[in-house]
């Protein structure tokens, strides 16, 4: 009768220098993290600890000194009626300009894609020109051409016998639209046609053994694979919205009466730091802004990665 012989398991022996050639691959890649991390940590992290620190105290104007009183601030701020006046202007900006900027990113960059338009690289250049020339630059181009009194904007208003006035009270957010519109077309347009570039060939040959016309193809290949690149390109442009600075900054020396030092968040908080001195406060308009952009922003990227799936 055959007897069965358990086997015991065979222990594996480690060597000596095993752990400490593991621990030094450790250090070495903490090494090359490091660097990073720490720049990282001064140039972003300390910066928004500061401005919470900030946030948490209030300048006393008749003893003098720095009094915490901490979430006050904060109580203030979302009762405070300039700051909600802001950003419903940012957020009106944000629900009409978007979708055009992005509408007419798409068309360039399905045109450009598009084995039909002649000279597509030119195109692409003067699409993209705009992004690359100075903000303030281009904002001072737009203010002499949106002038009442001189520039392009006066020109017609005389040869057609019109009274527009881009930089009155009724246009100056459509003003300001459409100069972010004409900065940004070209950079969301390269993201939208960057992602055209890598669907499958394979998928354009299918459509048209299928016998999908131009406008088919469009709507079952094309915009399927730009999903991802649309919610980016979404993304950051709500972020733009609710960052805007630059652009009514620059404008109000044309037109102080229209512009106020609270048109948009970035600016109220601007003005009440170098201009009225209140930093606790300040500090405090900018970390509940730039927490409403992040939680609306997180809501467009989880919605738009739930639509992909």
């Amino acid at each position: 009768m055959a007897q069965s012989v358990a086997q015991e398991p065979a222990q594996v022996v480690s060597l000596p220098g095993t752990r400490r050639k593991r621990a030094s691959k450790d250090g070495k890649g903490w090494l090359f993290v490091g660097p990073f991390l720490a720049v990282f940590a001064v140039t972003f992290l300390a910066p928004i600890g500061y401005a919470i620190y900030l946030s948490l105290f209030r300048e006393q104007a008749f003893f003098g000194g720095r009094a915490f009183v901490g979430l006050s601030n904060y109580t203030e701020a979302l009762q405070d009626p300039k700051f909600w006046e802001a950003f419903g202007r940012v957020a009106i900006f944000l629900v009409v300009q978007v979708p055009i900027m992005l509408g007419l990113a798409l068309l360039a960059a399905l045109a450009i894609d598009s084995a039909r338009l002649h000279a597509a690289g030119f195109f692409r250049i003067v699409i993209f020109l705009p992004y690359a020339v100075p903000g303030v630059v281009a904002v001072l181009m737009w203010g002499y051409i949106y002038g009442d009194n001189f520039g392009l904007a006066a020109n017609l208003n005389d040869l057609l016998g019109t009274a527009i006035k881009p930089l009155s009270s009724g246009w100056m957010l459509p003003s300001i639209a459409n100069i972010v519109t004409w900065e940004f077309v070209g950079y969301n347009m390269l993201i939208f046609f960057s992602a055209l570039r890598t669907v499958p060939g394979e998928l354009y040959e299918a459509a048209a053994i299928d016998g999908a016309n131009t406008f088919r193809t469009i709507l079952a290949v094309k915009l399927p694979a730009l999903r991802g690149a649309i919610v980016i390109a979404t993304i950051f442009s709500i972020i733009g919205s609710f960052q805007l600075f630059n652009e009514p900054n620059i404008l109000r020396t044309l037109a102080p009466n229209v512009i106020n030092t609270y048109y948009t968040p970035n600016m109220y908080a601007y003005n009440l730091s170098f201009a009225g001195q209140q930093f606790n406060y300040s500090a405090t308009v900018a970390i509940v802004m730039g927490i409403i952009t992040a939680v609306i922003a997180y809501v467009v990227q989880i919605r738009g990665s739930r639509e992909a799936l």
